[in-house]
């Protein structure tokens, strides 16, 4: 996989810091869970979910091949957390360890099942793999719509002016979320997705559009797939659930 510089530009101007989210994210995991443990991060973005963990976590290497100076000077005040720069998909630590964890990048590689298979052979004999996707289920409007859009439009628009439009893009969601999405309504797409809207800052929705439309390749994952990555006979309690109709979460605990 290259280096995407969308990626750089997207986390050198904005920050994620909503740790509710991320608990419901590795859910049913709890941050307690990586309590004292060696601990891989797969894909840190602008490490804002490393700050979430080293205080808890024995040791945490953070990896990602795009962000890794920004994701190091954010976390400047951990001792105990090592950044590599490196492809997800195809690194070899030479290391398995307790907790290996990938939060909203995995279906963003040139090949999920390639992907997964690799943090899979990083994760050690009864240590605990955790996952978070974009599910296909769920997502019709913006695989089939907002992806062309974006693709035809706007991949040559700088990344401080596809901000500016995520930001009018976010402001004219309000009307319908606060208004028709309060009904009783639950047929309406994205209708659980909408409840979090209503829970986050202007800010942070604003980086949720900025998000989808700055993406340079997505994969949306069916609950069949999901689930295969974490094939029986190399884990057990492996769990799947649905996040707000619009992503998976999977974890499992590798034999």
């Amino acid at each position: 996989m290259q280096r995407k510089n969308e990626w750089y530009e997207q986390w050198e101007l904005l920050q994620c810091n909503e740790l509710f989210l991320f608990e419901d994210w590795i859910s049913p995991v709890t941050l307690e869970d990586f309590r004292d443990k060696d601990v891989l991060e797969c894909g840190c973005g602008g490490g804002q979910h490393t700050s979430f963990i080293s205080p808890y976590a024995e040791s945490v290497t953070a990896v990602d091949l795009n962000t890794v100076e920004i994701a190091k000077e954010r976390n400047k005040n951990f001792n105990n957390i090592d950044f590599l720069e490196d492809d997800i998909a195809s690194m070899k630590l030479g290391k398995t360890f307790d907790i290996v964890f990938s939060i909203g990048v995995v279906h963003h590689t040139d090949d999920p099942d390639k992907t997964v298979q690799n943090l899979i052979e990083h994760t050690a004999s009864g240590g605990k793999l955790i996952l978070w996707v974009y599910s296909k289920e769920g997502n019709f409007l913006t695989e089939y719509l907002v992806e062309p859009l974006r693709k035809i439009f706007l991949t040559e628009m700088t990344r401080k002016s596809l901000l500016m439009l995520s930001k009018v893009i976010t402001l004219v969601m309000y009307l319908p979320i606060y208004s028709i999405y309060l009904l009783p309504l639950g047929f309406l797409p994205f209708y659980e997705y909408f409840k979090n809207f209503r829970r986050l800052t202007f800010y942070r929705n604003a980086l949720n559009v900025f998000d989808k439309l700055n993406a340079p390749q997505v994969q949306f994952i069916r609950k069949s797939r999901a689930i295969n990555w974490l094939p029986r006979d190399q884990f057990s309690d492996v769990q799947l659930s649905a996040y707000k109709g619009v992503s998976w979460r999977i974890c499992g605990v590798k034999l």
